[in-house]
């Protein structure tokens, strides 16, 4: 009796393995399935964009990380400067700023200034105190979209809503680019931003771009310059400063606005109570 049931397991486990086998030609077909689909690319410049994010790291491996802290600091030719620490969590765009120099935002408010974003709402306080007053909120609601942007502009270049345009390339100071028109679509009639990005041919990174801000009816360009830093894998630009430019990426002898980011960290835990007011 022992012996006919060893028997017929064994004969149950030849059977089970028999039955789900593969052939060669099955295997190759589920190997390739698995495969991503081809890039469809709308045109030269959606292909350039789209090697140089590869090669920074996309959106995808940067919100792997789940969220990121730094020190943002800005700093005007005349010396006045802002510097906060930033807290974003990725999913949903979270935002916040504790600033403890406020010299170019909020000047009128003393002492700490928080500012954040909790996925539905701007909020303000000044020393623990909520601010109410719509002209403050209004910039706000222009900071904290926009410092989070920043952050993740290389990324966020592959937003089904980018428009690309391939303009030429150009040769500034002996370094050869291709240059891309961004622009953005939009369901307002809102006047959208436009971007102009100069990738390095050799490198295939973005050394630097113009840009308008059209929240501000700012529709002659700035251009920014950086220098990245690879933190955990992701090249980011860290070190930033821009100035008045025209379209052809020309500047004059003026002072630049520098930006810094230093100390970032990412995967710090931040629960999303942290950005409610």
């Amino acid at each position: 009796m022992h012996t006919t049931k060893i028997i017929l397991i064994a004969f149950s486990f030849l059977f089970f393995s028999c039955g789900n086998k593969k052939t060669n030609s099955e295997v190759k077909s589920e190997i390739n399935t698995k495969k991503e689909t081809p890039i469809t690319f709308k045109n030269k410049g959606h292909e350039l964009v789209y090697n140089t994010v590869q090669k920074t790291g996309n959106y995808q491996t940067l919100a792997a990380k789940k969220d990121v802290v730094y020190t943002y600091s800005y700093q005007t030719p005349d010396g006045k400067t802002d510097i906060s620490t930033e807290k974003y969590i990725f999913d949903g765009e979270l935002s916040y700023g504790a600033y403890t120099k406020h010299e170019r935002t909020l000047t009128d408010l003393k002492g700490k200034v928080e500012q954040g974003y909790d996925g539905n709402e701007y909020w303000l306080k000044n020393n623990g105190e909520i601010i109410t007053d719509s002209a403050a909120l209004k910039k706000v609601a222009f900071n904290r979209p926009t410092n989070f942007y920043w952050f993740c502009m290389i990324q966020k270049l592959l937003d089904p809503s980018v428009q690309y345009q391939f303009i030429n390339e150009q040769t500034i100071e002996g370094t050869v680019y291709d240059v891309v028109k961004i622009t953005f679509d939009g369901s307002n009639n809102k006047p959208k931003d436009i971007y102009q990005v100069y990738i390095n041919k050799e490198t295939k990174m973005i050394d630097q771009f113009l840009f308008t801000v059209m929240d501000f009816a700012k529709s002659d360009p700035l251009l920014m310059q950086l220098k990245y830093e690879n933190i955990e894998g992701i090249l980011i630009p860290t070190q930033r400063k821009y100035k008045a430019s025209n379209w052809d990426a020309e500047v004059t002898d003026a002072p630049w606005i520098k930006v810094n980011w230093t100390n970032i960290k990412f995967n710090n835990g931040l629960q999303k109570e942290l950005f409610k007011k």
